[in-house]
């Protein structure tokens, strides 16, 4: 059930390093996002898979991880994603990417969790240094990168406190916190 699924789709941040995911898999849940909505059905996103260690450890420096968590600078070694998918826009297709990355990520993700897989969006990222170290052509726009693995975390989700708020946050035994806003406090009558 689609309920659940998004349930266990959390925002994992550490996860089994040693977890192997090959390229057939990235391609697959990249069809995923191939297969989503596209405004205007332009589909100008592309992608840049990784699961090699070389790469990976090209990505890693580049990323910003758990904002709210201002003492934690990311995952440690043997914690890391086992894999990334960088979302592009080409701005030979289009210069406006809309909605639509962020559509893509949510289908790969979800089809990662159907796989047994976790993830987290990460939109902080040194931009620059990470052209620079994939060598990604000026005319691709880097949109969002997705970091996936087998999840290391387990990731909780509780009902926003009177005047708590909704960072996130973790317990001393490093379990992670998500507060969320209760369905009738969103809905507007």
């Amino acid at each position: 059930m689609i309920h659940d699924l998004i349930l266990k789709n959390r925002s994992y941040r550490r996860f089994h390093e040693d977890y192997a995911i090959n390229e057939k898999t990235l391609k697959e849940l990249v069809d995923l996002a191939r297969l989503s909505a596209s405004g205007g059905n332009l589909q100008p996103l592309k992608y840049i898979l990784s699961c090699r260690t070389q790469k990976n450890a090209l990505i890693f420096p580049h990323l910003r991880w758990a904002g709210y968590l201002k003492d934690w600078p990311g995952p440690d070694e043997g914690e890391r994603p086992g894999a990334y998918i960088v979302i592009l826009g080409d701005t030979r297709i289009s210069k406006s990417f809309g909605c639509d990355y962020g559509i893509a990520a949510q289908s790969i993700l979800l089809g990662a969790t159907e796989m047994g897989l976790g993830g987290c969006m990460i939109g902080s990222i040194d931009r620059d240094g990470l052209r620079r170290a994939l060598k990604i052509a000026p005319y691709h726009e880097i949109l969002l990168l997705l970091a996936l693995g087998r999840p290391r975390e387990k990731v909780t989700i509780e009902t926003v406190k009177d005047g708590a708020g909704v960072k996130y946050w973790r317990d001393a035994e490093g379990r992670h916190y998500v507060p969320k806003r209760e369905l009738e406090d969103i809905i507007l009558k």
